[in-house]
């Protein structure tokens, strides 16, 4: 892909947009031009992070996600960015998260599940890659994965019973409880000295390598929320079961991760 295609005008020795899918680098270019245009002297680095930069990405479903790493914090940049989001917004580019070197190194004992999703599913665009030499604690991740599967289950719990056996409001409940649940399992696999896959169903197949669980119901939640599976209210209730279910086969392996 040729670097002028897209009018970028950031100096071209530190910026590469080549490892975008085409239609996503013609979508992002122009705020990344606008961010390197006003503001490439605050800039540490660049990336695009999440769903966009895997195989199965979805422009039609999926929002694009980027990651600002400025040398400082600055609010003057903060400013700038502010009226981008309106502009990008409608065109499914989430506004950039916003962060320093710094607060990277001081908040990734607080947030592992979050910088090993970044550290394993992301392309640099501007600058060095500081998402990719993030060092991930072990005990700091089994903490954080313990905690987030304790709270969906609850979430699971008390979202059964508010759905009062409605089956659109337990179909809610059920997409609701996979967000976050990849990166989740992407941890888990982590922790089991497994090689996180980025794509969900890679995620899925691993999980039943490494641990055994039953892939179809998570297979089949992926389908509901992409709403090509619409299954009775009946089918649901019995999906609810095996999901639930394997929730808590995944808690017991985390709790019997040593520390």
């Amino acid at each position: 892909m040729s670097k002028q295609r897209y009018g970028i005008i950031a100096p071209m020795k530190t910026l590469d947009m080549t490892g975008l899918a085409p239609g996503v680098a013609k979508k992002i270019s122009p705020m990344i031009n606008e961010i390197l245009a006003a503001h490439s002297g605050d800039i540490h680095s660049l990336y695009i992070v999440g769903s966009a930069v895997m195989p199965d990405y979805n422009e039609h479903r999926s929002d694009i996600n980027s990651v600002v790493v400025l040398h400082a914090m600055n609010l003057d940049f903060l400013a700038f960015l502010a009226p981008l989001g309106k502009t990008y917004g409608k065109k499914r580019i989430a506004v950039p998260l916003v962060m320093t070197p710094a607060y990277i190194r001081a908040s990734v004992d607080a947030f592992p599940l979050e910088f090993l999703d970044f550290k394993l599913i992301h392309t640099t665009l501007y600058g060095d890659d500081i998402l990719g030499s993030v060092s991930i604690e072990r005990c700091h991740l089994r903490l954080q994965c313990e905690r987030d599967i304790k709270t969906k289950l609850i979430g699971l719990r008390q979202g059964y019973l508010a759905s009062l056996g409605k089956k659109e409001d337990l179909k809610a409940v059920l997409v609701q409880s996979i967000a976050g649940l990849f990166a989740l399992c992407r941890g888990i696999l982590h922790l089991v000295h497994r090689k996180p896959p980025q794509q969900r169903v890679a995620v899925i197949d691993a999980l039943k390598a490494a641990i055994g669980i039953e892939p179809e119901p998570l297979q089949q939640l992926l389908e509901i929320k992409a709403k090509t599976l619409n299954p009775s209210g009946q089918e649901l209730h019995s999906l609810f079961g095996r999901y639930y279910a394997i929730l808590e086969s995944l808690e017991k392996i985390i709790d019997d991760i040593p520390v």
